[in-house]
């Protein structure tokens, strides 16, 4: 079962989530590929934590080895946390050189999503020393579970296509590709 996280969990669910996809093509596309990679892409789960908890959820796993980062798009707002959040993400995440491409991305991939609000999947992930145990799919059984009690279909992208038969186990398919110099799966249920 997951819970919700409390604000002590966030150190761990940015470690396990910048363990989880450093090697990530999406999460590299906006990553400048310098010295303080890592820390970049800390700063990049950090900002998405951070949103989330604004305007969606955050789930830890009972045994605390996996997370997820839910978003409710129609809830975002501009607010001084939000653009202090993504200031932040410019300084220490994707630097100036990048804001244009994840502009450009954002709205390529926004433009795939119904008018109804949904289920945004931002971030699932695993610590790799445990992962391939059952963890991510419990996690992903509850977050099915609670996307069909909120009446919202699961929307998510991947760039990962080893897993994509994993989400297929769940009901969810790819409804669109794009290419950003690698390939991502725009991938949906209940549609």
């Amino acid at each position: 079962m997951m819970t919700e996280a409390t604000a002590k969990d966030k150190g761990l669910i940015i470690d396990i989530l910048t363990q989880s996809f450093q090697d990530n093509q999406s999460v590299n596309y906006l990553i400048p590929p310098d010295g303080r990679r890592l820390n970049r892409i800390r700063a990049l789960m950090d900002y998405s934590y951070e949103t989330c908890k604004l305007f969606g959820k955050v789930y830890l796993s009972d045994d605390k080895k996996g997370c997820a980062l839910v978003s409710f798009p129609e809830r975002k707002k501009t607010t001084l946390k939000s653009l202090l959040l993504e200031v932040k993400l410019i300084l220490n995440g994707i630097g100036f050189g990048n804001i244009s491409k994840a502009i450009s991305r954002e709205k390529a991939i926004s433009k795939n999503y119904p008018a109804d609000p949904i289920y945004y999947l931002w971030f699932i992930g695993v610590r790799p020393d445990s992962q391939n145990n059952g963890v991510g799919k419990q996690l992903m059984r509850d977050l099915v579970a609670e996307s069909e009690r909120m009446k919202r279909p699961i929307y998510l992208e991947t760039s990962t296509v080893k897993n994509l038969p994993w989400y297929k186990k769940f009901g969810l398919d790819v409804y669109n590709q794009l290419d950003f110099g690698y390939n991502l799966f725009l991938i949906r249920n209940g549609q």
